[in-house]
């Protein structure tokens, strides 16, 4: 088994020395250096570098430069996802966004992570579990979202959050760790600001 499906499995992979891995982060890594030193008004090429990079985008889609992943095919964007500066990837997992979706700046989705024994970790062994957003989505600045972690639909994380844990559909969850606070209600169609 190489590398490579080792960690589409989710097993334990060699992320530092493989050259087949290295060689696609590389070609990724290439790929958002070009897209970061595009002007901001040169929106065409824009989405030309992200249809290439991305594993799968639908139609209206904006990414603010500057933004970096580790594969790119591994991440798949639904209609009308906007992610601000600063957005980092690391999609050694599948990280999937549903329809709607707005990342505020500095934010990360982390589908990596290493084993807590040093041997191992020295090794340069790690695994990579899927990340899932669902629609309607509206995540804060600098929130931190780890590996494994699937976030519902109609769902609003706070600032500064680090998600490590599932949140439901229907609610507010903010902190660190991320925590359910609230549900989403009616009476928030008629509020103009709310600080939870």
């Amino acid at each position: 088994m190489t590398e490579k499906e080792k960690m589409q499995k989710q097993l334990l992979y060699d992320a530092n020395y493989d050259r087949d891995l290295l060689t696609e982060r590389s070609k990724a890594k290439d790929l958002c250096y070009e897209y970061n030193h595009l002007r901001p008004s040169d929106e065409e090429n824009q989405q030309a570098i992200m249809k290439r990079l991305l594993g799968k985008t639908k139609g209206a889609f904006t990414i603010v430069a500057p933004f970096w992943c580790d594969y790119g095919y591994n991440i798949e964007i639904g209609e009308n996802f906007f992610a601000n500066h600063n957005t980092v990837i690391l999609d050694g997992g599948k990280v999937t966004f549903g329809d709607n979706v707005f990342v505020a700046p500095d934010c990360g989705f982390h589908t990596a992570g290493h084993p807590i024994d040093f041997e191992r970790r020295n090794k340069g062994l790690e695994y990579a579990y899927p990340i899932t957003v669902g629609d309607n989505v509206w995540i804060g600045a600098g929130v931190q979202v780890m590996p494994g972690v699937t976030i519902g639909s109609n769902v609003v994380i706070g600032g500064g959050s680090v998600v490590v844990k599932d949140i439901p559909d229907d609610s507010v969850a903010v902190g660190n760790p991320c925590k359910v606070i609230r549900e989403i209600t009616e009476a928030d169609k008629h509020k103009c600001w709310d600080k939870f």
